[in-house]
């Protein structure tokens, strides 16, 4: 039987088991999910930055992708490890009359008259190329709509068509036909090879009906299945290696049930990943990974209901025998206790709310994958990093935030492969306490061992106090861990605050790894 490693961590706790001192054991014969990679997306930023100044190319590129550290040990970014682009649908083209707002309009590859011009979405492709420079290992493509010379409105946004996917039905080929030599084209004309593809982002949202405010449609599960099988023999044809994720759900509660809309953009798990739903299910599908894809909006709050319903869809997806990865989130009007979306917050409060979230996601949901919205936006919590300018865009410059930097304490130092475990909290009489390592208004840690055999502790201390943090391993061993703390305190950005063998504490409000030798 595989021995414990275990680690004190003595903490104060919420009021229920205040003042006693606690135990966290990591249980190495109990090992969770493999952790794939953390990441972000380009949209809409990057087509203006990738055509700023190198300089202020780089600096972007250096905080999101990099994972080096400069003179003083510091890491110089959060060594995000997927890069997720937004392959366009060609609204920029249209200019107004495409009914889209000019910041989230997109090119397209693909032009009216059936060629393709490979010199568009240049600032994108730039940080495509700026990402495989840093060493991002993984990519992503996703889609908010078919071209739109293949829509049924002749546009890439809905304009309250409807729940059903904007493309002709003679057009289900040719869309994924679109895709297939995008992805080929971005390979062979710019060396840039794309893991992965999502053919629709957000199908099931309610908000897609409406329009016109951004590229998007909403698609039935029938509409969903019909591209997912086009598109697999499409990349079967022209012999790429980029896999399949299906649903890019908007809301997790459309993964279990019926919300804000009808039974055909509703159950989305078992539609597409039961056998017995043959008209939905695209398990058979050879380029299709077995996972389900969502984004965590609307579903964080109340606390208890958070928890709930993640564990929910843990054990539903186990079920079917695949995966979860969440692909997308950022700050909605529901997030009340940090005054929802509107503001953007350099500081730790959007910061320590995202860090639970990610921790219940990881903990709670087993999600193999996490990522973050917007790398960059502009007055609004969406953006890691927030950009400035005067004239649309054209120029500006861009400001880190503890958002971005408590992102890096997981994506940082999890890296690709890694393999959480679980922990359980005793206290001091050796009483087990129930999810004792997830206190939502205290300390919530999390462990993991990467492929190196180093170990990993994210631990968030989102109480007001000082709390005690003493770290042993039950063989005696002393190990050194390496500390890297973010906070409200200006320096402290993914900053290293020293090495222990045991005892220390964790500041206010501030989320610092540990890291193993």
């Amino acid at each position: 039987m595989t021995s414990l490693l275990t680690l004190f961590l003595a903490a104060t706790m919420s009021a229920n088991t205040a003042g006693k001192a606690t135990t966290f054991k990591i249980d190495t014969g109990s090992p969770e999910q493999t952790i794939e990679h953390f990441g972000a997306s380009d949209a809409w930023s990057m087509k203006y930055i990738g055509l700023w100044p190198e300089e202020q190319q780089r600096q972007v590129a250096d905080w999101l992708f990099s994972t080096e550290v400069d003179t003083n040990g510091k890491p110089k970014g959060i060594g995000l490890s997927i890069w997720r682009f937004n392959l366009g649908a060609g609204s920029e083209e249209q200019g107004d009359n495409a009914q889209i707002q000019p910041s989230t309009r997109t090119e397209c590859f693909l032009n009216a008259d059936g060629t393709y011009d490979w010199s568009k979405q240049k600032g994108q492709r730039r940080f495509l190329e700026l990402a495989k420079e840093r060493g991002v290992p993984y990519l992503l493509a996703f889609l908010d709509s078919p071209p739109v010379f293949y829509t049924q409105n002749g546009l890439a946004t809905n304009t309250g068509r409807g729940g059903t996917l904007n493309l002709r039905p003679d057009c289900y080929d040719d869309f994924a036909e679109y895709m297939a030599k995008s992805l080929e084209g971005l390979e062979k004309h710019h060396g840039i090879h794309i893991d992965y593809i999502s053919p629709l982002n957000e199908p099931d949202g309610h908000w897609n009906w409406l329009g016109p405010k951004q590229e998007g449609t909403p698609a039935t599960s029938r509409e969903v299945a019909r591209v997912t099988r086009e598109l697999d023999k499409q990349i079967t044809k022209h012999k790429l290696t980029t896999k399949i994720i299906v649903n890019e759900s908007s809301d997790l509660r459309c993964l279990l049930g019926t919300h804000m809309t009808d039974w055909q953009r509703a159950f989305e798990l078992s539609s597409l990943f039961s056998p017995d739903s043959t008209d939905t299910y695209v398990g058979k599908c050879k380029n299709v990974m077995p996972l389900i894809a969502a984004h965590s909006y609307w579903t964080n709050t109340p606390l208890d209901y958070m928890r709930e319903i993640r564990r929910t869809l843990r054990d539903s997806v186990a079920k079917y025998g695949i995966d979860f990865w969440q692909t997308e989130l950022c700050i909605m009007s529901n997030d009340e206790e940090i005054g929802g979306g509107g503001g953007y917050d350099f500081g730790m409060k959007t910061a320590l709310y995202v860090a639970r979230v990610i921790h219940s996601d990881l903990v709670d949901a087993n999600a193999r994958s996490w990522s973050w919205w917007r790398a960059v936006g502009g007055d609004y919590k969406d953006g890691l990093i927030r950009a400035y300018t005067v004239d649309d865009m054209k120029t500006g410059y861009a400001v880190d935030s503890k958002l971005m930097w408590t992102l890096g304490n997981y994506s940082r130092f999890v890296r690709p492969g890694a393999v959480r475990y679980d922990i359980k909290a005793f206290a001091a009489d050796g009483t087990a306490i129930p999810d004792g390592a997830t206190d939502l208004k205290g300390i919530m840690c999390s462990a993991y061992r990467n492929k190196d055999g180093r170990w990993v502790i994210v631990a968030i201390n989102y109480s007001e106090a000082i709390l005690p943090f003493n770290i042993a391993l039950d063989n005696g061993t002393k190990a050194e861990w390496k500390m890297y703390r973010t906070s409200d305190v200006s320096a402290e950005s993914l900053l290293p605050v020293g090495t222990t063998n045991g005892n220390t504490q964790l500041p206010p409000k501030s989320v610092t790894t540990f890291t193993t030798e």
